[in-house]
C-alpha cells in the first residue's frame, strides 16, 4: 500500500468538522471518500457509536482506504459508486451529515497512469471509474471539433475554445492524440508556453475534458438535488469545490431551496497556513446548509 494513502492532506478538515459537528449516534456520508481523511476524522468526532458511509466511483480509492478504516469496525461501510446514486446507496437512511469534497483527489492527479495531470506523461483517460465509460482520447475521437469547442468553452472556459478544439483535432486525426503530453502539446500550440506567474495553459482543457469524461456537473446537479431528502432535520450538507462552476451550482442550491439555510454566507476558504502546508487547498472554496424542519 503507497504511503499516499497517510499523507495525503484532507482539505479544510478543522472547517469541515465545526460544520457537520459530529456526535454520538449520528449517521454521516462522506459522498467522495477518497483516502479518507475526512472520513477518519468524522468516525473519531462521532466515537464512541457514531457511524458512516463513504462512497467513491473510484475502486483503487476504496482498497486503499479500507484498512485506514479497519478500526472502526461495523461503524463504517465502503460503497463502490457514483455520488449521483446517493438516495439509492442510502435507501430510507436518513444522515445527520453529508461531505462532498469535489473534482480529483491528490493521489489520482500525482498517478500518471490515470491521466490526470498534464505534468507528467501518462495514457489520456481521466476517468475517476476507470472500469466504466468512455475514455478522455476516445471521448475526442468520438466528438466533433464544433461539439469539441462548445465543450472546451462551457466546462473550461477557455476563451480560445475553437482554435483549441481544430489543434486537438487535427492531431487525433494524424493518430497523435494518446497521451496527456499529447494533449498538453496542443494546447501549448496554441496559447504557447506557460507565462511566469500564470496558470498553465492546459489547465482549462484538461478540466473540461475531465469534467466531461466523468459527468461531473450532472453528477453534482444530482447530489445537490437529493440533499435536503436525505438529510434529517437540522442536519448539514458540507461541499467543497475547485472551480467556479461547481462553487456557482452549490451556492445556486444551497440559496435557492426553502428546505435549506445556508450556514455560510460566503464560502470558507483555506488559511494561508494551510495554503503553504497542502497547495490543493489554494482554489478550495466550502458552502453547508442546514436542513429545516420538516
Amino acid at each position: 500500500m503507497s504511503d499516499t494513502v497517510y499523507t495525503h492532506a484532507p482539505v479544510l478538515l478543522a472547517e469541515v468538522l465545526a460544520q457537520l459537528a459530529p456526535k454520538s449516534g449520528g449517521l454521516y456520508v462522506d459522498a467522495t471518500l477518497g483516502r479518507g481523511g475526512h472520513s477518519e476524522a468524522i468516525l473519531e468526532a462521532s466515537a464512541p457509536d457514531g457511524r458512516l458511509i463513504g462512497i467513491d466511483r473510484d475502486p483503487r480509492a476504496l482498497e486503499e482506504t479500507a484498512p485506514r478504516l479497519a478500526r472502526f469496525g461495523d461503524r463504517v461501510q465502503l460503497v463502490h459508486g457514483a455520488f449521483a446514486e446517493l438516495q439509492n446507496v442510502l435507501g430510507d437512511q436518513r444522515v445527520d451529515g453529508l461531505l462532498a469534497d469535489l473534482g480529483v483527489s491528490s493521489p489520482q492527479l500525482d498517478d500518471a497512469t490515470r491521466g490526470f495531470s498534464f505534468r507528467a506523461e501518462g495514457p489520456l483517460d481521466m476517468r475517476m471509474d476507470p472500469t466504466r465509460g468512455l475514455s478522455a482520447r476516445e471521448l475526442i475521437a468520438e466528438t466533433s471539433e464544433q461539439e469539441l469547442a462548445n465543450l472546451i468553452f462551457r466546462l473550461g472556459e477557455e476563451r480560445r475554445s475553437r482554435p483549441m478544439a481544430r489543434a486537438i483535432k487535427r492531431l487525433e486525426a494524424s493518430g497523435e492524440m494518446n497521451t496527456t503530453g499529447d494533449l498538453r502539446r496542443a494546447t501549448v500550440s496554441v496559447l504557447g508556453p506557460r507565462r511566469t506567474g500564470g496558470i498553465d495553459p492546459a489547465t482549462r482543457t484538461f478540466q473540461a475534458l475531465r469534467l466531461a469524461v466523468n459527468g461531473e456537473l450532472d453528477q453534482l446537479d444530482a447530489l445537490l438535488a437529493a440533499v435536503p431528502d436525505v438529510l434529517v432535520d437540522g442536519g448539514v450538507a458540507a461541499i467543497i469545490s475547485f472551480h467556479s462552476l461547481e462553487d456557482r451550482a452549490v451556492k445556486r442550491a444551497f440559496r435557492g431551496d426553502e428546505r435549506l439555510e445556508p450556514t455560510t454566507k460566503k464560502p470558507i476558504i483555506a488559511s494561508d497556513e494551510e495554503n503553504d502546508r497542502n497547495p490543493r487547498a489554494r482554489s478550495a472554496k466550502l458552502r453547508a446548509a442546514r436542513r429545516l424542519p420538516r
